[in-house]
């Protein structure tokens, strides 16, 4: 049954919807963790110390983190997955062009297949940068996260890849969330606007929340 459902268009899609909305749902919370840095480092840090406590004394040290990591390692692929053979199946179908003229898409829309390309590899190095250390400019400090933000965002290239990236973002939220919606059967004609304004709304947060911590270390905010 498995397999027939990931063998089908609405399956994989499927797939992506759910995955989806497990990536926005840490999107939302990890974005309003992020806003803890205006409240000072020792507020900051002692999020981030937190986030490795949870679920203790029945959870290990850092069990429930790494948990919540594999979730999104699994999400994160299946994703991707479902959107490239989507991609492909699609090109099948139709490898030529229409006759007509289509009509014109939302820039969004358009944008969505390298939006996820531009998501994809800012993971990569955000990871590289404030998880591991191995880009990071200025001498990372395991146990000091608030001083790596700042070290990040005192870099031209720092603030140039993290708000390109979340501009991307917030194009991909707007559209993703309205077409996972459609996808899992809570769009209709008469929630469709609503859904649209609720994606709008979300994408706008999401990307204004993410981007106001690169410039409250720019503007001397956060320092």
């Amino acid at each position: 049954m498995a397999r027939t459902v990931w063998g089908s268009t609405v399956g994989k899609k499927t797939v992506m919807a759910v995955s989806g909305l497990i990536m926005l749902l840490y999107l939302v919370v990890h974005m309003i963790g992020n806003l803890k840095i205006f409240f000072g480092a020792g507020e900051f840090n002692h999020y981030a110390h937190w986030l490795r406590t949870v679920g203790e004394p029945f959870m290990h040290y850092e069990w429930t983190l790494w948990l919540v990591r594999a979730v999104l390692v699994v999400a994160v692929v299946a994703h991707a997955v479902s959107a490239y053979q989507l991609s492909r199946r699609d090109i099948r179908a139709r490898p030529s062009k229409y006759v007509h003229t289509r009509a014109r898409a939302s820039y969004a829309t358009r944008t969505m297949r390298w939006g996820g390309i531009i998501l994809g590899l800012f993971i990569v190095w955000h990871i590289l940068d404030l998880t591991t250390g191995t880009v990071h400019s200025g001498g990372f400090q395991p146990g000091h996260p608030y001083q790596n933000v700042v070290d990040t965002f005192s870099t031209w290239y720092g603030n140039v890849i993290y708000i390109v990236a979340m501009l991307a973002l917030g194009l991909h939220i707007r559209h993703g969330f309205w077409s996972a919606a459609q996808t899992l059967g809570v769009g209709s004609r008469t929630r469709d606007r609503a859904l649209k304004t609720a994606a709008n709304v979300l994408a706008l947060l999401l990307t204004a929340g993410f981007i106001a911590v690169p410039v409250g270390v720019m503007t001397g905010v956060v320092s």
